[in-house]
C-alpha cells in the first residue's frame, strides 16, 4: 500500500515547493459486473472495451463462474426434449468461461476471480436469490467441490500459463454473511470450504493468491457475531438516534483471520464490502434504512487497516470488492451528477487505504433483479445499458488523469505529476458546503433526487502552478449540472421509458458535452488556476499531448 514520501518536485504550487507523496490509482485497480454470463453479450463486451481503454481499469470481477448457465459442472447431458441422462462421474467443460476469460485479457484487463456460486447439480439448496437463480449454498460433497475449483485453476494455467494466473486474486464466495440468500450455510462452513478451497489452489501453486471472506458492508452491532444472522441484535442500530455515533466494525474478518491462523491457513488478501447504506431490523421486524455520512468509507478502511496490521496476516493485502454509494441496483443517485462528486471525493480520501476499491459495476446491463425498467433506472454502471456516459463515468475519466505522485491535497481536490513524464495534473470538486457531512443517500425515484440540486454555495478555486513550461497547453474539463448531465436531460423530456433512436443520440451528445476549454502557461512559467466551481461541479485540469 502506498502512501510513501518521495522526492521533491521541481513544480510549485502556490509558490512552495511540495515533497511529494505516491497516489495509487485505487479507483482503477479493478472494477466489478453482474455476472460471468453477462460477459457473452455483444453490449457487454463493447462497453467493458471502452471502460478498459478509457478508465484504465486493470482487473474485473462478477458472480457466476460456476453457475449453471456457464455450463462447467457437469453431472448430466441432453439434447433438450426430455430428462438429461446422468453420466458416470462429473465432467468439467470450459467453452462459455473461456470466452469470457479470452475477451477480458484480450482487453488488456485480467479477471478478479470469484469461485462461485455452486452449480445447481452439487448445491444443497437451489435458487436462493436473484433472477437468475443463483445456488448458493454449502457443497453436497466436498470432494467435489474442490476437484471442480482444482480442474478450472489447472485449465486456466495451461490456457493462459502460471505466470499469468500468477497475477489474478482468487476470492472465496461472496457475501457469506448474507444468510439464507449468498450462503445457506453458517459461519463456519463457509470457513470450512474456505479452507478446502485454498488448500486446492496452493497445492497446483503455492504462489497462487487466494483471500476472503467477501463479506457484506460493516455493522455497530452483534447481529452476525454468531452462526447466523440474528436480527435481535440489531435493534439497536435500528433505534439509533446517530448511526454515525455507533462504533462500525467489518463483518466476520477478525473471526476469519483467527480461525485461519489457528489452522494455519493460508489468506493472501483480506476481502469485504462497503457501502454507506444499509439496513438494521427494529424490535417490530421492521426494515430501517440506514444512511451513514460522507466519510464513512475512509473511516471504515482506517479500522480495518489496522485490524490486519494488529492480527497474524499483516501483510495481507487488503482488496474492497464491492464499493459505491448504495448496494442497490435501483437507486436513482447511481444516475446523477452527485454520485459523480461524492465519489470523487472518497476515492481521493482513500487511495492510499486500501490495494483495490472496486466500484460495484461498470455497467447497467447486470440483471440481478432482471433487466432495468427504462434507460436511467438507477443502475450501478458508470454507462447505462446502451452505453450512455453517466457522471460517474467522467469522473472516473478525471481521476485516472492524475498523476502516481501528489504534490498537494485539499478538502477539495488533489493536485499531481506524472513520475514517467513529470506532467502537472489535477482535479478538483466542488461537494457543496451546505451538505456539511452528509452523505448523498439514496432515492426510490429520479425526482426525488432533484432536491440536493439546490445545495450550495459555488466554491472558488485557486492556486498557482509554477515550474511549468512557458508555451504549454493545458486542458480543462467541468462536469456540472448543465454539462454531462444525460439523467437530467432524460427528466425533461418527460422521462419516456423507451427512448426514440433520435432521443438516444441526443442523450448520448449530452451525456458527453462537458465544458471544455483550454489554458496556455506564460512565459512566466506558472499557470494561475482561478475558477468558480457550481455546486456538485467536477473539475479535470491536465497537460495537452
Amino acid at each position: 500500500m502506498a502512501g510513501k514520501r518521495t522526492t521533491e518536485s521541481r513544480i510549485r504550487i502556490d509558490g512552495e515547493p511540495r515533497e511529494e507523496t505516491e497516489l495509487p490509482h485505487v479507483w482503477s485497480e479493478c472494477v466489478g459486473a453482474g455476472r460471468a454470463n453477462e460477459a457473452l453479450r455483444a453490449d457487454w463486451q463493447r462497453q467493458f472495451a471502452e471502460a478498459v481503454d478509457t478508465l484504465g481499469f486493470r482487473y474485473i470481477r462478477f458472480h457466476g463462474v460456476f453457475h449453471d448457465d456457464m455450463f462447467v459442472y457437469r453431472e448430466s447431458d441432453g439434447g433438450g426434449f426430455g430428462p438429461n441422462a446422468p453420466l458416470a462421474s462429473p465432467i468439467h467443460t470450459f467453452s462459455y468461461v473461456d470466452k469470457v476469460f479470452d475477451f477480458i485479457l484480450e482487453c488488456g484487463a485480467r479477471p478478479f476471480v470469484e469461485l462461485g456460486f455452486m452449480p445447481g447439480e452439487l448445491a444443497t439448496v437451489r435458487r436462493t436469490l436473484f433472477w437468475w437463480g443463483a445456488h448458493c449454498s454449502p457443497p453436497k460433497d466436498m470432494d467435489r467441490w474442490v476437484e471442480l475449483v482444482t480442474r478450472t485453476v489447472e485449465h486456466w494455467i495451461d490456457r493462459y500459463g502460471l505466470d499469468e494466473v500468477r497475477r489474478w486474486r482468487f476470492e472465496v464466495w461472496n457475501e457469506p454473511n448474507l444468510v439464507p440468500h449468498f450462503w445457506t450455510g453458517t459461519k463456519t462452513e463457509y470457513f470450512e470450504l474456505y479452507e478446502a478451497t485454498a488448500a486446492a489452489i496452493k497445492r497446483i501453486d503455492p504462489q497462487l493468491k487466494v483471500g476472503g471472506p467477501a463479506t457484506s458492508v460493516f455493522v455497530p452491532d452483534d447481529r452476525y457475531k454468531g452462526e447466523v444472522e440474528d436480527r435481535s441484535a440489531a435493534h439497536g442500530t435500528a433505534a439509533a438516534e446517530d448511526v454515525d455515533a455507533l462504533d462500525w466494525r467489518p463483518v466476520w474478518i477478525e473471526d476469519f483471520m483467527s480461525w485461519c491462523a489457528e489452522r494455519r491457513v493460508p489468506i493472501d488478501f483480506l476481502s469485504t464490502h462497503l457501502y454507506p447504506t444499509d439496513f438494521a431490523f427494529g424490535a417490530d421486524g421492521e426494515a430501517v434504512h440506514i444512511s451513514r455520512y460522507a466519510d464513512a468509507t475512509v473511516d471504515d478502511l482506517t479500522v480495518l487497516r489496522k485490524l490486519i496490521a494488529d492480527s497474524a496476516y499483516p501483510g495481507a493485502e487488503i482488496h474492497i470488492t464491492e464499493w459505491s454509494t448504495t448496494p442497490s441496483s435501483r437507486d436513482r443517485m447511481h444516475d446523477t451528477l452527485f454520485a459523480a462528486t461524492s465519489i470523487t471525493r472518497s476515492y481521493l480520501q482513500c487511495a492510499a487505504l486500501a490495494d483495490s476499491i472496486s466500484y460495484w459495476a461498470f455497467t447497467d446491463v447486470f440483471e440481478e433483479g432482471g433487466a432495468g425498467i427504462g434507460p436511467f433506472h438507477g443502475g450501478f454502471g458508470l454507462v447505462n445499458e446502451n452505453g450512455i456516459h453517466k457522471p460517474t463515468f467522467h469522473a472516473f475519466n478525471m481521476l485516472g488523469r492524475l498523476g502516481d505522485r501528489l504534490l498537494l491535497s485539499t478538502p477539495h481536490g488533489a493536485l499531481t505529476r506524472d513520475s514517467r513524464t513529470s506532467a502537472f495534473s489535477a482535479v478538483f470538486f466542488n461537494y457543496p458546503e451546505d451538505m456539511g457531512l452528509r452523505a448523498i443517500g439514496s432515492a426510490h425515484s429520479y425526482e426525488a433526487t432533484r432536491e440536493l440540486a439546490d445545495k450550495g454555495p459555488s466554491r472558488r478555486i485557486r492556486h498557482a502552478i509554477g515550474g511549468l513550461e512557458p508555451g504549454a497547453v493545458f486542458l480543462v474539463e467541468i462536469l456540472d449540472w448543465e454539462h454531462g448531465n444525460p439523467a437530467e436531460a432524460w427528466h425533461a423530456l418527460g422521462g419516456p421509458l423507451n427512448p426514440s433512436r433520435a432521443e438516444h443520440r441526443y442523450l448520448s451528445d449530452v451525456a458527453d458535452a462537458l465544458l471544455r476549454y483550454t489554458l496556455t502557461v506564460p512565459e512566466s512559467g506558472v499557470l494561475d488556476l482561478d475558477v468558480e466551481l457550481a455546486p456538485w461541479a467536477v473539475m479535470s485540469v491536465w497537460q495537452s499531448a
